[in-house]
C-alpha cells in the first residue's frame, strides 16, 4: 500500500510535491471517525467496518442484541456519511476529488446525469433570554 506519487500543488516556490495519498486517506478516515463517533459507536465501527467482523461476532463480543447493533450501524453510516461529505477544506467523499481528480465546483453542462446533494440549512443559534 505504500505508494509515493508526485502531485501538483499551488505554491510560490514549488509546483510538484511527493505524497502518499493512500496513507493520508486512511489516516483522515480513521481520525475523523474517531472524533465524530461516541465511545460505543466507535467500538461498533472498529469491530464491524475496520476489522470486518460480522454482526454475530460483534454482538457476542460487545454483549448487545441484534437490533441494537444494526441501529448503531445505521446511525454510524448516517453520521459519517454526512461528515465525510461536508468536511472542510477537503471532503473525504467523492474519492476522485480526494485522490487528485478534477475538482468540480458545479456539475458540468456536458454531464446532465450528475446530481449534487443539497447541503442542509444552518440553524440559527438559540438566543437565551434572562
Amino acid at each position: 500500500m505504500s505508494k509515493v506519487t508526485l502531485t501538483f500543488c499551488a505554491g510560490k516556490d514549488r509546483r510538484l510535491t511527493w505524497a502518499r495519498k493512500d496513507e493520508d486517506y486512511v489516516a483522515d478516515f480513521c481520525l475523523v471517525s474517531r472524533r465524530t463517533l461516541d465511545e460505543f459507536e466507535y467500538k461498533v465501527f472498529r469491530y464491524h467496518f475496520l476489522l470486518g467482523a460480522d454482526w454475530r461476532l460483534c454482538c457476542r463480543q460487545m454483549k448487545i442484541d441484534r437490533g441494537t447493533f444494526f441501529h448503531a450501524v445505521y446511525r454510524i453510516q448516517q453520521k459519517l456519511g454526512r461528515v465525510f461529505r461536508d468536511l472542510e477544506p477537503y471532503s473525504l467523499f467523492p474519492l476522485d476529488e480526494y485522490f487528485g481528480g478534477s475538482v468540480r465546483k458545479a456539475p458540468s453542462p456536458t454531464a446532465p446525469d450528475v446530481i449534487e446533494m443539497p447541503r442542509p440549512p444552518v440553524a440559527p443559534p438559540l438566543l437565551r433570554t434572562a
